[in-house]
């Protein structure tokens, strides 16, 4: 048989031992899993505390404080992954919590000082894509079902997973404000004008409302434009959502 030379020779793959023996094909690299499973309230208690007690620079989170009062959810997850992020707080120097803005106004309808208790920065957008601690950007616990961790989490520690993760908090954190922004815009609606966004709110005509305030209709009327100029609107329609915004609701 003729000698194969040049690079075809490259392309032809070594025998593996004996005259005749076919090459065998090299195993595939083993799949990394996309992270590990934690259920049962004590392990997951016990892999959040853990979580948050590794991290020395940073910690990242999507949250939803007010979760526990939409749905019933078992002490003590309401307030496990807030109180986690206390705790590293007085560690790392940087927090980052991304929170929704309805969050903000039930917090404070039932305890006023509690939005000041926020551990490092907060700020508010729309929503939030799913519930997140992602520490010193190496690993991140999300919940199995995106919302409530006491039905399980999953720790994620594919360093491309956790970058996609850390990028997305990023992108939600740049389109949020600041939460002390939006308390001080909050604290700037005069309480005369408070009655006035209810009746908007609910759909009342001026007339109804006005009877309802107990006051005439063109000074219901006056007031109105005086909300939407505290609102930074003209429109009756936007106001629902420029006063969510600011956390009036």
């Amino acid at each position: 048989m003729a000698n194969v030379q040049g690079p075809v020779r490259g392309l032809v793959a070594p025998r593996e031992s004996g005259e005749g023996a076919p090459a065998r094909a090299a195993p595939p690299s083993a799949a990394r899993p996309p992270g590990q499973p934690v259920t049962g309230a004590r392990h997951i208690c016990a892999a959040l505390a853990a979580l948050v007690e590794s991290a020395r620079r940073e910690v990242l989170t999507f949250d939803d404080p007010a979760v526990g009062l939409r749905r019933p959810v078992p002490e003590p997850f309401p307030e496990l992954a807030g109180a986690c992020v206390r705790t590293a707080s007085e560690r790392v120097r940087t927090v980052r919590q991304v929170l929704p803005r309805q969050a903000l106004a039930r917090l404070t309808a039932l305890d006023p000082g509690s939005v000041a208790r926020l551990p490092g920065r907060a700020r508010l957008t729309d929503g939030i894509p799913f519930k997140m601690v992602l520490v010193d950007r190496s690993v991140a616990a999300i919940p199995l079902d995106l919302e409530v961790l006491h039905n399980g989490l999953l720790l994620v520690r594919d360093p491309v997973v956790v970058h996609a993760l850390v990028r997305t908090h990023h992108a939600w954190w740049e389109a949020g404000e600041d939460v002390g922004a939006v308390r001080q815009q909050g604290a700037a609606l005069p309480p005369r004008l408070r009655p006035v966004l209810d009746a908007l709110l609910a759909g009342l005509t001026d007339e109804t409302a006005a009877a309802r305030l107990g006051i005439s209709a063109r000074t219901y009327s006056r007031r109105v434009g005086e909300l939407l100029n505290a609102l930074g609107t003209t429109s009756r329609f936007r106001a629902g959502a420029e006063a969510a915004r600011r956390g009036w609701l």
